[in-house]
């Protein structure tokens, strides 16, 4: 008997990791090793098999960076083996601190059948249960010489992310490839202490349990010959059953553990790899449910599923079995786990309906929550959204990375902008790549907020990030945390079932309202603005495209085109994932985003240009289409083009200029910035006394860590104002005054216009910008002489209010928030906008002063991280921002929309009147398209835009049936509200269904 906690605990350490898992396996013969590097993109399996091999030499080095090298082994298990398990052990020189962030495999059989993967946690492959000895074997491995890029932290500028970049020397040195007797009784003791072990060092120094544990440890190595581990595995294992049987507590937390691997669809590695890295996590798990009939396992995104369909068809078979059974679960609804804060409503509905539809068509099943462990931020318009589209319940996880305020709730309901609730479990675990460790099982009993009245959280148990899923390691643990003394009992659920008992267990869940805001990762809303502004072009370009694709087939004019509708729609809902629109991932990425982007909006116009035609007719009659429904002289259609001799005034003033039409006045300076915009309704002047609008500032931008991902508040404690001009002129072009102003900063240059039509409140500001900078942030900034006490950022179908006041460390938090096609400001009877037309971050500062409080608003405009793309925004760029004067919420939407959704002008026979007109005021029409089902009815999506109760109607211009509420993915309600006339409260959103 020993008394020694330490001599203990350090007996345990050095035994384990020098002795019991190096003798897990013993006997050991090399393979006959052959190789085929494949330097280009990735060919099929089928064909790289054929392909002639050359002999290769283990150990040797492989892979250069995004290379594919196939290697063929060869070997006969000896016949001395017969009745043992056989696995073949293949090291292609991992690194074992990063599983999916460097070198991996897929294993093939000789006929083409994917095996399962190769990763550093995961390097064995089954050969034979009870090998018969004198067998032959031959594998073939599909290896990806993917680079390390997460190798220091803070991160460091690389070069590898990017083909065209990239090293072509061999990055990895292949150290075995043999096969082994794999010793089932070591491994099993291997993960009996390893779970003792971690089990005794979370709880109580003196605590009894904690003393048994450690005598039972004691006794089991006292067992152990050391020299003759396989031998007395099994007699070790007897000192430990006792500890191991003894059960846990009644109250004991529990832990609903659901196999996981959260795959980013790109990131640090291009979507043609994400693609293979989907298809080897999927075989590995498909075979880990064979070995384990507890585990389950559960992956999101259609998107996903769908690659491995036309991809690796062998694997979908397996994973569609597995589905069938019950056992691999189809989890979150929607296409990818796409950003939530940056795409338009529209595109979010899209998310579901595409995700959905997909796992209903696939496998005749639909997910009943939504499952978005990390992406940056939730926007508040999601219970909305998911509530509309049938799911009930939401998981995430992101908000544990706050830097500042620690979350209060696990399970809680959460209220959006329009008053929807959605329950929510955040997993107190905070981690949606768990290890069933015992620090992670310890924490999610301690953390666990909602304990007095609830027993039980979620841990997603697996590799994730770049993919490799759940081991025979973890079920191993699983299997023994189920119902362990002095642990939270562990056990294999869906997450439905989860969320059922949560939801029975907690009566009256806590309320979390409005958006649950990452504090980290601000940078999203501003890093590789390509990206972004291709992502807002696109958005548009495809709703318009439905408008008038829909209108040409219910008049007959030209086929619906479904199909192309949506291709466009999948590959921009890709573009949405978390690490692309949000700017984080390699250059190569971006690269191929901003390509994919431009080509949606060439095939959206093609499309919509079609349509158009169609309509119009041929003929020389100038005709004007509004594909919105707050601006045009025929909203959602086409009307011939009403000329007009208003045009708007310029005039010097000194050294700079004025601009002025019948309701603004603009003063613009020699430097030319804006240093007045009076209001001629009620004489207010917009901008601050003694201040100056249309500011660039340039900040030093170097957080502490994530480049590309984070804005540190620290940024703002040095700035340089762009006030030299090196060329400055006016000019009236067709009615419109213009000031054009050229500017050289640092290493880049700008050219901005600023320009007033007639007959409009809004002073738009097109900067063109030449941007060459390094580690540096742009801002546009905007002193506004109004008393605000909060902003109007426009979301998804609506606008979320954030208090201008850093009172408390939560609003402090929020020194870069997020909106769409604008931000208000307003106090009773007065208010400006700034709109845009391609980004999203903006930050808010109050001064008082003399003359009352200054509420300046500041558009985030480039940056210039250096990891993951070290030339992150590098390049040509033009961004529209527009000043709204005198403006109120519908003002301000008008003016967002007109700004992203201009009209467009052709010659043509006939005017087009809408196809459906809808009236009411704050009412909104988001998107006019033929129903999903094919069914030819049309499907018109409104919203209430002004966070007010209002009242509308829709008068269908074809003839049709009823008009009846559906839900967002089109779905019957059991007892849908019918008729022309709707009411709809603040912010709801509301899909109506015209029957044909």
């Amino acid at each position: 008997m020993h008394d020694d906690t330490s001599l203990t605990v350090g007996r345990v350490l050095r035994v384990l990791a020098e002795r019991v898992l190096p003798a897990v396996y013993s006997a050991a013969v090399p393979f006959r090793v052959q190789a085929r590097e494949l330097p280009g993109e990735p060919i099929p399996p089928g064909d790289a098999m054929a392909l002639p091999f050359e002999d290769a030499r283990v150990p040797a080095p492989w892979g250069p960076a995004w290379s594919t090298t196939w290697f063929r082994l060869v070997g006969e298990i000896p016949t001395e083996w017969a009745g043992r398990r056989v696995e073949a052990r293949v090291d292609l020189g991992f690194d074992e601190s990063l599983t999916g962030f460097q070198c991996e495999a897929l294993v093939y059989r000789p006929d083409g059948t994917p095996v399962k993967a190769l990763n550093p946690r995961n390097q064995w492959i089954p050969v034979a249960e009870a090998a018969a000895g004198g067998e032959r074997v031959e594998l073939y491995l599909e290896a990806a010489a993917n680079p390390l890029l997460l190798e220091h932290h803070p991160f460091l500028p690389t070069r590898e992310g990017d083909l065209a970049t990239a090293s072509t020397e061999p990055l990895y040195r292949a150290r075995r490839m043999e096969l082994a007797v794999f010793e089932a009784e070591v491994f099993e003791l291997s993960l009996d202490l390893e779970v003792l072990y971690g089990l005794q060092g979370e709880l109580p120094e003196t605590a009894p349990r904690r003393m048994r544990i450690l005598q039972a440890l004691d006794d089991a190595l006292d067992a152990l010959d050391l020299q003759r581990i396989p031998e007395t595995a099994a007699a070790a294992r007897a000192e430990l059953a006792a500890v191991l049987a003894s059960p846990a507590e009644a109250s004991a937390h529990r832990i609903a553990a659901i196999g996981h691997s959260h795959i980013d669809s790109a990131w640090l590695w291009p979507v043609r790899e994400t693609i293979r890295k989907v298809a080897r996590t999927a075989s590995s798990m498909t075979a880990l449910l064979d070995e384990d009939p507890e585990f389950l396992y559960g992956m999101s995104s259609a998107q996903q599923y769908a690659w491995l369909k036309q991809h690796r068809p062998a694997v979908f078979a397996r994973v569609a079995d597995a589905v069938a059974a019950g056992r691999f679960l189809p989890l979150g609804g929607m296409w990818v786990e796409s950003d939530t804060v940056m795409p338009t409503g529209e595109s979010l509905v899209r998310q579901f309906s595409h995700g959905q539809r997909f796992f209903e068509a696939e496998f005749g099943q639909r997910c009943r929550g939504v499952w978005l462990p990390d992406s940056f931020g939730y926007s508040p318009a999601l219970p909305q959204l998911m509530r509309r589209a049938g799911f009930e319940w939401f998981f995430t996880q992101k908000i544990s990375w706050n830097q500042r305020n620690a979350f209060p709730h696990h399970s809680f309901l959460w209220e959006g902008i329009d008053g929807s609730r959605v329950f929510t479990h955040f997993p107190p675990m905070d981690t949606y790549s768990s290890q069933l460790s015992a620090t992670e099982v310890a924490r999610a009993s301690r953390q666990f907020t909602e304990s007095r009245v609830a027993s039980s959280s979620i841990a997603p148990v697996g590799w994730g990030d770049g993919g490799g899923g759940t081991t025979r390691e973890m079920t191993g643990k699983a299997n023994r945390l189920a119902n362990l003394e002095g642990s939270a009992r562990v056990a294999w659920r869906h997450p439905d079932d989860f969320f059922d008992e949560a939801k029975a267990e907690l009566r009256h869940p806590p309320v979390w309202v409005g958006e649950l805001y990452l504090e980290l990762h601000r940078g999203t809303l501003t890093s590789q603005h390509a990206t972004k502004a291709g992502n807002r072009r696109a958005e548009h370009a495809l709703l318009e495209a439905e408008l008038w694709a829909t209108t040409a087939a219910v008049r007959g004019d030209l086929a619906y085109p479904y199909d192309e509708l949506d291709r466009l729609w999948q590959l921009l809902l890709l573009q949405q994932f978390h690490d692309i629109l949000p700017g984080t991932s390699i250059a190569w990425v971006h690269r191929e985003a901003v390509a994919t982007l431009a080509g949606i909006v060439t095939d959206a116009h093609r499309l919509a240009d079609a349509a158009r035609r169609a309509l119009a007719g041929n003929g020389e009659r100038e005709l004007v289409f509004s594909p919105v429904s707050t601006a045009g002289p025929v909203p959602l259609g086409a009307g011939e083009i009403r000329r007009s001799d208003a045009a708007s005034r310029l005039s010097r003033d000194g050294d700079g200029f004025v601009l002025e039409n019948a309701r603004v006045r603009v003063a613009v300076s020699a430097e030319g910035l804006v240093t007045s915009a009076i209001d001629a309704a009620s004489g207010r002047d917009a901008i601050a006394s003694g201040a100056a609008a249309n500011l660039l500032q340039l900040h030093q931008d170097f957080p502490n860590m994530w480049d590309a991902w984070d804005i540190d508040a620290f940024y703002r404690n040095r700035v340089t104002d762009v006030r030299s001009v090196d060329a400055i002129d006016g000019r009236v072009v067709d009615g419109v005054a213009e000031v054009v102003i050229e500017r050289s900063f640092s290493h880049s240059r700008v050219r901005q216009v600023i320009s007033l039509a007639p007959e409009t409140a809004t002073v738009r500001l097109r900067a063109e910008i030449d941007w060459h900078e390094t580690e540096k942030l742009l801002k546009l900034a905007f002193p506004l002489d109004v008393h605000a006490a909060h902003t109007e950022a426009e979301t998804q179908f609506g606008f979320q209010v954030r208090p201008t006041h850093v009172n408390t460390s939560w609003e402090a938090a929020k020194f870069e928030t997020s909106m769409h096609r604008f931000v208000l400001v307003r106090e009773p009877g007065f208010g400006v906008a700034l709109v845009n037309d391609s980004i999203y971050g903006y930050d808010t500062t109050r001064d008082a002063g003399e003359d009352g409080v200054t509420t300046t608003v500041r558009l985030s405009l480039l940056r210039a991280p250096r990891f993951p793309d070290p030339d992150t925004d590098h390049g040509a760029h033009v961004i529209t921002t527009g000043l709204v004067i005198g403006a109120d919420p519908a003002e301000a939407t008008a003016a967002g929309l007109t700004l992203n959704a201009p009209p467009t002008t052709m010659r043509g026979a006939r005017e087009v009147p809408p196809l459906v007109e809808v009236t009411g005021e704050g009412v909104v029409v988001s998107a006019v398209k033929l129903a999903d089902d094919r069914s030819g009815d049309v499907i018109v999506r409104v919203y209430e835009a002004l966070g007010a109760r209002t009242h509308g109607r829709i008068e269908a211009a074809f003839p049709h049936a009823e008009i009846r509420e559906v839900t967002l993915l089109e779905d019957e309600l059991d007892e849908p509200r019918r008729g022309a006339e709707f009411s709809l409260t603040p912010f709801e959103v509301r899909t109506l269904r015209i029957a044909r």
